[in-house]
């Protein structure tokens, strides 16, 4: 305790305590960063345990709240399942052993992706303000923390609603038969039809993709000027967006009741539809037949542990937005548990749909490869570059197997092994077209939407995909821009509608990048630099400021005042010790991830087809401007308020906070009354039972008051 404390003269005086800690709180002018001991986590006392107010804060600082339980889940859940389970984790088994792949994403989704979700989820309910105040709250040298979080947030919004746009546009395109992606268009020169060649070199889907839906140029340096089909597409999704979130909680909160249910909906209905296909069992077989020696690899460790960071959206500020709409006493323990399987399970779900949809693909193309590759044996045959004796006399050309070609196949390599390769015949393989991994906008537009074009009555998949892709991303968008409006106004008076149309107009703005005709190169650029590290680096930087600045003993006392029971033990040792080194091991693969990778994009090159290229120097610069933007407050508001540069904004917190640090004064100021005026022997404890733990080396509750309105007490030993 400082020696200057007015508590420690008075007890060492022995005078009467004649002056109320309470009155000095209240004539006290907004708390300033060197005097405030909430502010002095770095120099041992931390801030005031988070304990229970005693009144409630829907009536103090009229902070909107949800209408139920359900319409809460939905909105967490709407907000962490999005394009991702659909496009981004089935690739991930896929590429990394199959059902081997789910061993080490359940055990991290265990050790890093429950607790720190289930954290996000109780410093928002407590302290009820966003990403910002939130941080401000509890390290205030560390409050950029939520600043990084908003920008991260923003930078995601931009080219995520790009996504939902293509989805649009795709959407109204399905309402036609056939499907405009279904064949390859034809061109005509005189009385001569030609196929186009640019599609025959690909696919109708893949051409569709390309050039009719992006029209899209060979290199990201030229822009080649905006597309029109694709702005109007982004401005339709900005005002989805706009009129979902206008109202905050109580508009979007009913948006969620939709487009959070409606994609289980349509994937039980793809499931349904997908096992009845020829060739699905062979895509969910695939799935999870498991490779055991692949789930050992780092790499695999490495991206199951990147799914389970961003498929819970810890870090973006939403999750934390969302709950400081709860009551206090919510028991957001199970929240955390119950999103996070319901997560996991869409995840296994969509996966199964996936890989039903593409074994019947795989199938179907395996069938057109056999015809196409007989009908050059029959071409060989009858021209006598093959003999008839190479044949096996049980195969019939007309009703040619997949087991029939690969024993034609065989025999014919065998004896012509010296001229085989001249000959251009293909193994046709099913495993082979199964082990052809695509992922993000490759699975959605373009692998997806091909097998949909074999499904009979394939306009009506097809909307019922789109639309399912809208509400998906809409869900996401919903949480990404609570993330990003709720802290702007827990900080300035502002009214949201007005914050959210401006929001929505300048992100829309901002987003004409993504629609220029090189928009999907710079959609590809900032999904690679402008979230990965930051975010990663955002909530190690969380799970520090809680576990190891507050203080983990103190944060459990304080979610059992708040929860009414004890979190189990094992939260303690996974938030100090488990979680802090693997975001920490996290991000040092990252790092070198990004090292050993050179940056670079695929492009779409006329009459190349697909080709990769490396950024050009000012696609470079702009790809590490983007990490470097996103992380920068972070120094920024450390040193700006090491120096006293910056005020900790404890005057833009709560009500409720003010209330109850002022309440708290004046019981512990009785508590010292009584102390003094009794022997020892007679005196009660000072430390009420309720109180927190505040754990070795902290300060105790009376200097925490005192020290606060001490002027000479900052820093003092």
């Amino acid at each position: 305790m400082p020696k200057s404390s007015k508590v420690t003269q008075r007890e060492h005086s022995n005078e009467h305590v004649t002056e109320s800690v309470a009155d000095l709180l209240a004539l006290e002018a907004p708390m300033d960063y060197k005097s405030s001991q909430m502010s002095m986590n770095m120099a041992g006392g931390g801030p005031p345990p988070i304990g229970k107010p005693d009144i409630s804060p829907d009536l103090e600082d009229g902070r909107p709240a949800w209408n139920s339980k359900l319409q809460y889940i939905l909105a967490q859940v709407g907000f962490s399942v999005g394009l991702g389970n659909v496009w981004r984790f089935p690739y991930l088994c896929q590429k990394n052993g199959g059902g081997a792949y789910l061993v080490p994403y359940f055990i991290l989704l265990i050790l890093i992706g429950i607790p720190l979700f289930f954290l996000e989820l109780a410093v928002g309910q407590r302290i009820r303000r966003g990403s910002i105040g939130v941080w401000n709250y509890v390290c205030p040298r560390l409050g950029g923390i939520g600043v990084s979080s908003l920008m991260v947030c923003g930078f995601v919004g931009l080219y995520y609603n790009v996504i939902i746009g293509w989805s649009i546009f795709y959407f109204f395109q399905s309402f036609q038969y056939p499907l405009p992606w279904s064949d390859c268009p034809i061109r005509r020169n005189g009385s001569q039809a030609i196929v186009e060649p640019e599609c025959e070199k690909s696919s109708a889907t893949t051409y569709f993709w390309y050039r009719e839906t992006l029209n899209i140029t060979s290199t990201i340096a030229d822009s080649g000027g905006l597309n029109w089909r694709m702005t109007l597409s982004l401005l339709a999704a900005w005002i989805i967006v706009c009129l979902a979130v206008i109202k905050g909680i109580q508009s979007s909160g009913k948006v969620m009741y939709f487009s959070s249910l409606f994609p289980y909906l349509v994937l039980f209905c793809f499931l349904v539809r997908g096992l009845f296909l020829k060739g699905a069992v062979d895509g969910i077989a695939h799935m999870f037949t498991p490779k055991l020696e692949i789930m050992l690899e780092p790499q695999v460790w490495r991206e199951a542990a990147t799914q389970v960071f961003f498929a819970l959206g810890l870090g973006f500020g939403g999750v934390i937005a969302f709950s400081s709409y709860n009551k206090r006493d919510n028991n957001c323990h199970f929240d955390a548990v119950l999103v996070s399987v319901i997560n996991f399970v869409t995840s296994i779900l969509a996966t199964l749909v996936v890989f039903a949809v593409l074994g019947f693909k795989a199938n179907v193309m395996n069938e057109k490869c056999v015809v196409e590759n007989a009908e050059k044996i029959l071409g060989y045959l009858n021209s006598n570059v093959l003999s008839q004796d190479l044949i096996p006399p049980h195969v019939n050309f007309s009703h040619l197997t997949s087991s029939d070609y690969a024993e034609m196949y065989g025999v014919i390599k065998i004896v012509k092994e010296d001229s085989f390769a001249q000959l251009g015949l293909e193994p046709c393989l099913l495993e082979d077209e199964l082990n052809k991994a695509v992922q993000g906008t490759g699975l959605a537009f373009i692998a997806f939407t091909e097998a949909m074009t074999h499904f009979p009555a394939s306009p009506f998949w097809s909307v019922m995909f789109f639309f399912m892709l809208i509400n998906l991303g809409l869900g996401s968008m919903i949480g990404t821009m609570t993330g990003i409006t709720t802290p702007i106004l827990d900080t300035f008076k502002i009214r949201k509608e007005f914050l959210t149309v401006g929001c929505c107009i300048v992100a829309f703005l901002c987003g004409l990048l993504f629609v220029q005709r090189s928009g999907n190169y710079f959609v590809t650029m900032f999904d690679d630099y402008s979230a990965g590290l930051p975010l990663t680096l955002v909530v190690v930087l969380e799970n520090v400021s809680v576990a190891w600045i507050y203080g983990t003993k103190r944060f459990m006392q304080d979610l059992e005042d708040m929860l009414g029971f004890r979190p189990y033990s094992v939260y303690f040792y996974l938030w100090k010790y488990v979680s802090p080194v693997c975001l920490l091991v996290l991000i040092s693969a990252s790092v070198v991830e990004m090292a050993i990778s050179p940056p670079g994009y695929n492009a779409w090159v006329q009459d190349l087809v697909s080709y990769t290229l490396s950024y050009p120097p000012w696609a470079l610069v702009m790809c590490f401007a983007l990490i470097i933007v996103a992380m920068l407050p972070l120094p920024l508001v450390f040193i700006a308020r090491h120096f006293n540069w910056l005020p900790d904004g404890s005057n833009k917190l709560s009500v409720s906070y003010r209330k109850s640090l002022a309440k708290e004064a004046s019981t512990l100021e009785d508590e010292t009354r009584f102390i003094l005026g009794k022997n020892p022997s007679e005196a009660p404890s000072p430390m009420p039972s309720h109180r927190a733990y505040l754990g070795p080396g902290s300060t105790s509750p009376v200097e925490l008051i005192t020290n606060s309105t001490s002027i000479s007490g900052y820093g003092m030993n």
